[in-house]
């Protein structure tokens, strides 16, 4: 038992034994958190928050959710699309305000930050033709949802394509923090929902299981609702020391980075900078 909880059970003891009547006691959540050893994000597209939460096209999200943290006022930063793959890797659109292709930039970002406190990243592409691919599009593979290409600090080891994420034996291979994108179909882009819940699934239910006994963190969100709402997203937490629930908080994709640049103890940078990361869903 946690000195705090061992804390609150005396005192609600002194409190019934002085013939008080105590209220119901309360989950207390973490004020910090915690350090992961592992986290992977992966990002879906273009379906607001409606279309996925309670929605018998998307079962697996919701079976998903159940398991940890959903954030009922999750939003994007922006439309189109990529402007929130960078935003959420630098906590910058750095300017972006469509989906052309290339772009260089050369400022902070998760990577380096990462890398420059001795932890790793790398990215996962689903469908990209090669690991360290530059080009822009290739089949379903688009560069625009692929944010850690565009910054000349990732190596070409760091961009990796989806048939290296690592087998179900081998999840404590996988780095510090890893961003998985589906492909143009898999990622409910081009496809239904149904397909995209279905890739969640039969993709990443083995690492959310192990995660909650490794010290780990699933994180699912997306890039940009179907912009016929108010960019209201669906966006989950599940793993380790997740207290599972709905939240009500209103959280975005700086918010989110903010959380993760915490877990290691890195500062906030540009749009996450003034932020706070979530604290109150750990246990």
């Amino acid at each position: 038992m946690s000195i705090r909880r061992a804390v609150a059970a005396f005192a609600t003891t002194a409190i019934v034994a002085a013939g008080i009547t105590a209220a119901a006691p309360q989950a207390q959540s973490a004020t910090s958190v915690p350090r992961f050893d592992h986290i992977v994000l992966v990002m879906f597209e273009n379906h607001a928050y409606s279309q996925i939460s309670g929605s018998s096209s998307a079962p697996y999200f919701n079976t998903l959710a159940a398991q940890g943290a959903k954030f009922t006022k999750a939003y994007a930063i922006t439309h189109p699309s990529q402007p929130n793959y960078i935003a959420l890797f630098s906590g910058s659109a750095q300017g972006v305000t469509d989906d052309s292709c290339p772009k260089t930039f050369t400022g902070t970002n998760l990577q380096s930050q990462l890398v420059g406190a001795g932890l790793t990243f790398k990215g996962y592409s689903e469908s990209m033709p090669s690991n360290g691919y530059t080009g822009c599009s290739s089949g379903t593979y688009q560069r625009k949802h692929n944010s850690w290409v565009d910054f000349s600090s990732v190596p070409a080891a760091s961009n990796l394509t989806y048939a290296s994420f690592p087998s179900s034996s081998n999840y404590a291979s996988l780095p510090t923090v890893a961003f998985v994108t589906p492909n143009m179909c898999n990622d409910m882009h081009d496809c239904s929902v149904g397909t995209g819940d279905t890739w969640l699934k039969n993709n990443l239910d083995a690492y959310a299981q192990w995660a909650k006994t490794h010290n780990s963190l699933l994180i699912v969100t997306f890039d940009e609702d179907n912009r016929l709402a108010l960019n209201q997203i669906y966006t989950a937490f599940v793993g380790a020391h997740v207290t599972p629930g709905s939240y009500s908080e209103k959280i975005n994709h700086y918010n989110v980075l903010r959380t993760i640049e915490a877990s290691y103890g890195l500062p906030g940078i540009n749009g996450a900078a003034s932020l706070s990361p979530i604290t109150d869903v750990w246990s």
